[in-house]
């Protein structure tokens, strides 16, 4: 069997190499010997017949229209992807569109599919740098960096995690990101995935989970892992955050 991952509309979003949290997963089941593809998917009628995973990233605000538009075609996909256990990521505006939806600093809005609680508000100036949350679930610290103008409101009760470092989701929520589920969205660009490999596999194990395999990382993984620990070491001391907080 192989695992199929989708990467949402790659050419719209991708602003920040957030779709490339695809090839992370597909690579990393490779090398726990799992078969794994990823499909491009720019339209509803790109979609596979099986859809084990989906990453979705980050756009300009030039885009927000043209991809909402292309996204209500997959709303009912989406929306049952998300019950049905679909781990879903989806980073900076492909997570917005996936809100209530989004304000604009001139006073417009754009709608969005309402698969994820909250709505994401103008904010004053923007704020880029490193981010690094607590999250929950056993993920321990997350790293990566934001680069947004919008603040997210309406997520308070179901946060990816505390902000240790940065601003996440603004307005004093001292939180990062919203989790219903096995559906992610978050501020964090890196890509995520590549940085923090703990919060992939636990993508992967749920997604083997659904398609009754097992997942057990390889050893090409393991060495990779390395490479991503003292890159996430120099990033925490960077961002004042002591490494030891990581467990």
């Amino acid at each position: 069997m192989t695992l199929t991952i989708v990467s949402l509309l790659p050419t719209l979003q991708n602003t920040n190499g957030d779709a490339e949290n695809a090839a992370v997963l597909a690579a990393r089941a490779r090398w726990a010997g799992l078969d794994a593809r990823v499909v491009p998917v720019e339209d509803a009628a790109d979609l596979p017949g099986r859809v084990d995973a989906v990453v979705l990233g980050s756009g300009s605000d030039s885009s927000l229209e043209r991809s909402r538009e292309i996204l209500l075609g997959l709303h009912d996909e989406l929306r049952r992807w998300g019950t049905e256990g679909v781990p879903i990521l989806a980073v900076g505006t492909g997570w917005e569109l996936l809100s209530w939806g989004i304000e604009l600093a001139d006073g417009r809005s754009v709608e969005g599919l309402g698969i994820m609680a909250g709505r994401a508000v103008p904010r004053e100036g923007r704020v880029a740098g490193d981010l690094v949350v607590k999250a929950s679930g056993g993920l321990g610290l997350l790293v990566g960096f934001e680069n947004h103008a919008r603040d997210y409101v309406g997520a308070e009760a179901s946060p990816v995690g505390r902000v240790q470092a940065g601003s996440g989701n603004g307005r004093g929520s001292g939180q990062e990101g919203v989790r219903m589920g096995d559906v992610i969205g978050t501020h964090l660009h890196g890509p995520v995935l590549a940085k923090n490999p703990r919060l992939a596999d636990a993508m992967l194990a749920r997604a083997c989970e659904r398609a009754g395999l097992e997942y057990t990382p390889g050893e090409r993984t393991h060495e990779v892992d390395r490479f991503a620990e003292a890159a996430r070491t120099l990033q925490l001391r960077a961002a004042g955050v002591a490494a030891s907080a990581d467990a």
